[in-house]
Order: structure tokens, then sequence, then C-alpha cells
């Protein structure tokens, strides 16, 4: 399976079988999702390596203005977009084979995760999953330790709390917190 159509099938929502071509492809994209983060947290980079690092994580230009500081992980990379000006501090794990769009200006806290999968809660079907987007505004402050899960879309300007744990789309300029988060205030 060539990256173009991993990416459309995920985009598609379809539901993932376990031990299906698909998900060997996750196993395939994890090793070198694996290698490529070894290298971006093994050992002090340039922004400008760390950039082309990220590139070669995503398969994707990344624009001049992208700052990360590490570590970073992820386990897969190749369903990840990056707008300008974006900022990941470090500690963050995103998990973005449903995909994982970030808008331009976006900062994104110490040790946020990103997680675009749920397993099937069937026992003898726990290898199986479905994936659905995280689709990130311009922007948006997602403050330490967040957790946004699948399918979530965090509007231009929003805020999510340091801690929080987004489970349902966020307004844009609004300000959520909590577990599962709720929005705090109008901005």
């Amino acid at each position: 399976m060539e990256l173009k159509e991993f990416r459309e099938f995920m985009a598609s929502r379809r539901y993932i079988e376990g031990n299906s071509e698909v998900h060997e492809v996750f196993h395939a994209y994890a090793e070198e999702a694996r290698r490529i983060t070894a290298e971006i947290n093994g050992a002090y980079r340039t922004q400008e390596e760390l950039r082309q690092l990220f590139s070669s994580l995503t398969a994707s230009e990344i624009d001049d203005t992208f700052t990360i500081f590490p570590p970073f992980y992820t386990d897969c990379g190749k369903n990840i977009r990056i707008g300008k000006n974006v900022f990941i501090n470090s500690g963050c794990c995103f998990q973005d084979q449903g995909g994982i769009e970030i808008g331009d200006g976006s900062l994104i806290g110490h040790q946020v995760v990103l997680a675009t999968l749920n397993h099937d809660l069937d026992p003898a079907r726990r290898a199986s999953m479905t994936a659905a987007p995280i689709k990130i505004g311009r922007n948006v402050w997602i403050g330490s330790h967040a957790t946004v899960l699948s399918g979530v879309k965090i509007g231009d300007g929003a805020v999510v709390a340091a801690g929080a744990v987004v489970t349902k789309d966020v307004p844009p300029y609004t300000v959520v917190g909590g577990v599962p988060a709720g929005i705090l205030k109008n901005l």
C-alpha cells in the first residue's frame, strides 16, 4: 500500500481489521517513525535539522517557521500536517494514523497527547480499530498535559487548558478545560 493510498484509506474512516494490510502498514510506518524520532530525540539538533527530520517523518514539506523542542513521539508520522508558525513543546505524543492537522500559529504545550485511534471494545477484536482525524485550527493554544481524542475539531483561536481531556469539538475563540473538557469561557 503506497502512502497516498494509506492516507486515503485512513481519511475514509473505515474499520481497520487487526492483521489486515493497512494494519501491517501501520507497523512499517511505526518502525520508520521509531528510527526518525530516535534521531530527533537522541542528540542536540538545530531547528533546521529538526525541520528536515520532521519533513522525513511526515513525508511532507515543513515550513521554515516551524519550531519543535524534543523529545517528540509518534507511532506513524505520515499523517501529520503542520501549518506555518507552529510550535510543539517537549514530550508530545502524536498517534497520527487517523490524521492530525495543526493550523498556522498554533502552540502545542508540554506532553500533549493527540490520539486518533480507538480499539474495538470487543476483547476478541481488540486488535481492530477505527480512526478519525484531529483538526486543530489557527492560533490555537493547547496547554501542557492535555489529551485530544479522535475526531475532535478545535476551532480557530481556542485555548485548551492544561490537563484537559477533549472528547468533543471545541468552538472557535473559547477556553475549554476539565475531564471531560467543557467550555469555561468565550474569548
